[in-house]
């Protein structure tokens, strides 16, 4: 299924909260005739949107071309949520690559967070940022799980920004009686995703960077020819920034990274949105179909959950997040939603991102599962080093194996279909 208009119409920012908030860029032309550059980044979300920044500012010549509009993935749809840590937890990274790579992977978060804020302060972009992420448990077994996680991080990874939060508390701080505990961690925090993307752009465009929007890729060879619609391009290296965009640009990433969809509802502003969520930390929760949501600027309520069987989105997004929002918030019951939106994400088979040389002359970072706010930012600046000929960092995360999808991109849809009612059946339990 071509993902890139399967739900959305050409050229169009979705019809979400965040569309309505943001102000527009004009509209980058498309990539027409012959062009050269030293790289030609695809796909202009964070991670692409991130490697023209840095690359630009330090001399190359940078292209970036997208399928859409700058920032229209999930880069621009996305829970805003910026998180510390990868998608997975310490311990299961330890297993994974030893404690001493486990433990570079947990500074590199806390370096992707850090690149968020610097970011937003360097080019003054008005995305806004709230602290403090709760992680709060939907079942009571489940805290002391969390707490003995937190004391791991403040005891063998010197991280003293997170807590426990027992059962009083957090029905203190959520005003929702289905959680049971768990922790906040004080480094990560909240912004408004669309924004950030295209201050970005704007960032970019003012290094120099060429970008091209409507400009889908076609194809992109081993020696960093890019061809499009209207155009061929030929650049020294080609950054894949595509997520769950990819499609068939490359067949070894394609095996490894999924598409999948989530959705997210705003109400309209509320009364009283502080005995929701006492002091405005985004919330995500225990489930594996996940439930995470936030306060707006203006108060409304941003509940991003609900399950999706295929590629196309519901025909009532509003209604398929109503559902779990009401079993957290029953006393949203009578507020309007306002505004309802799908997206499409790249996930894993070990929710780790997906780095990779696909060619001596092309990269591909994505596969951030849900994690990429600060990741996906992390991953592009990692990319423009790795091309700059300082590969160290791009490599600690390549060398994460990532296993394929069993049955390839052909058989990821019926697996989806499965996944998602087998671990929908688990919360449930």
């Amino acid at each position: 299924m071509d993902l890139l208009n399967a739900n959305d119409q050409a050229g169009q920012y979705p019809a979400s909260y965040y569309a309505a908030t943001a102000e527009p860029l004009a509209e980058f032309p498309p990539a027409k005739g012959a062009i050269d550059c030293d790289v030609c980044i695809v796909g202009g979300g964070y991670s692409g949107l991130s490697a023209a920044l840095h690359l630009a500012q330090t001399g190359y010549d940078v292209v970036l071309i997208d399928a859409q509009r700058v920032g229209f993935g999930a880069s621009g749809r996305n829970g805003g949520q910026v998180g510390t840590g990868q998608r997975i937890g310490q311990d299961d990274l330890e297993d994974m690559v030893g404690k001493d790579h486990a433990r570079t992977l947990w500074d590199l978060s806390l370096e992707s967070v850090a690149l968020v804020r610097d970011l937003i302060a360097a080019h003054d972009l008005d995305c806004g940022w709230s602290d403090g992420i709760l992680e709060a448990d939907h079942r009571a077994k489940g805290v002391p799980h969390s707490h003995k996680y937190a004391e791991k991080l403040q005891t063998e990874y010197d991280y003293d920004l997170i807590r426990t939060v027992g059962k009083d508390e957090m029905r203190s701080l959520v005003g929702s009686r289905a959680y049971y505990g768990g922790t906040l961690d004080m480094g990560g925090g909240h912004i408004h995703p669309l924004r950030f993307a295209l201050g970005l752009a704007r960032a970019c465009r003012d290094a120099g960077v060429r970008i091209f929007e409507q400009s889908r890729a076609t194809q992109v060879t081993s020696d960093g020819q890019v061809t499009t619609t209207n155009s061929d391009i030929s650049a020294r290296y080609v950054i894949l920034c595509c997520n769950g965009y990819l499609g068939a640009l490359s067949d070894g990433v394609a095996q490894r990274v999924m598409p999948i969809n989530n959705f997210i509802a705003a109400t309209e502003p509320l009364e009283k949105p502080r005995d929701l969520i006492r002091d405005n930390h985004a919330v995500a929760d225990s489930k594996f179909v996940i439930n995470y949501f936030r306060l707006s600027d203006d108060n409304r309520m941003l509940f991003g959950g609900g399950e999706s069987y295929g590629y196309k989105f519901p025909r009532d997004i509003a209604a398929t997040v109503r559902k779990p929002m009401l079993d957290i918030f029953p006393q949203l019951k009578d507020v309007k939603i306002e505004y309802a939106w799908g997206g499409t994400l790249g996930i894993t088979m070990n929710r780790m991102p997906h780095f990779a040389r696909v060619s001596d002359h092309v990269l591909s970072i994505s596969g951030y599962s849900g994690h990429g706010v600060a990741m996906a930012t992390l991953g592009g600046k990692l990319a423009a080093q790795a091309v700059a000929g300082q590969a160290e960092k791009f490599d600690i995360f390549s060398t994460v194996p990532t296993p394929r999808f069993p049955g390839g991109p052909r058989l990821r849809t019926p697996l989806l279909v499965l996944a998602m009612l087998w671990y929908s059946m688990r919360d449930r339990l």
